[in-house]
């Protein structure tokens, strides 16, 4: 009986040691492929940024946009870019978010400070646009569409890429450090798990153990 309990004891032992072992070298080979695709999303991002050849423009500090929006009238209330881009290639993610800020207060010097819901669909004589097909200019007997409002759709189409840019870089980020931790994780249930065969009767070092007993036995002439 007190045999069969401590067989018993040591196939668990067994178990729990292959298992923490097997956990170990789990994680980490997740840990590799999470640094490994981290690491080549962000180069992505790089050379995809690269590609396009993006230079911030002088005014892209925020001394300069300050000075622009107040020349273009635009509300206070407006929040103005604290990076700086001015005469960079945007080539990361975090240029890019920076460009793509500026680009948005370019659209609001454009449109007088006006948001895109707020502004009429259609072109006037006077400037001022209208919603109502009838009384816009028209050509080739179709209502004319609002260049400034088209201003806007043509900047929240580019600053939203460049704004994907950036979240695609910190998603790259987060996975090298996930994949750290899932690295650094499975070295530790690998120790533990060896630490524990290491103790007196370890499956993994009991062959070793009964092979320098028989050894010793055999010097000592038992």
């Amino acid at each position: 009986m007190v045999q069969t309990h401590a067989t018993e004891e040591t196939t668990m032992k067994k178990y729990f040691e292959f298992g923490g072992i097997a956990a170990g070298i789990i994680l980490v080979a997740f840990g590799v492929a999470a640094i490994v695709l981290g690491y080549q999303g962000k180069n992505t991002v790089v050379s995809s940024l690269k590609e396009q050849q993006i230079v911030g423009t002088p005014d892209m500090t925020p001394k300069g946009i300050a000075a622009e929006a107040k020349a273009a009238g635009l509300p206070s209330s407006i929040r103005l870019p604290t990076c700086s881009v001015a005469n960079l290639p945007v080539d990361n993610g975090t240029r890019a978010r920076c460009f793509a800020d500026y680009m948005r207060i370019h659209a609001y010097e454009a449109t007088g400070g006006v948001p895109y819901a707020k502004m009429p669909r259609y072109a006037t004589a006077n400037g001022k646009g209208t919603n109502d097909p009838t009384k816009a200019l028209t050509q080739n007997g179709q209502p004319v569409d609002n260049a400034a409002r088209n201003t806007w759709v043509t900047e929240t189409a580019l600053s939203t890429a460049l704004n994907v840019s950036y979240m695609a870089d910190q998603i790259g980020n987060f996975g090298i450090v996930v994949g750290i931790a899932l690295l650094l994780s499975g070295v530790g249930f690998i120790v533990l798990a060896v630490g524990g065969a290491l103790r007196a009767g370890g499956w993994l070092f009991a062959r070793a153990e009964k092979a320098a007993a028989a050894k010793n036995a055999a010097a000592s002439g038992v």
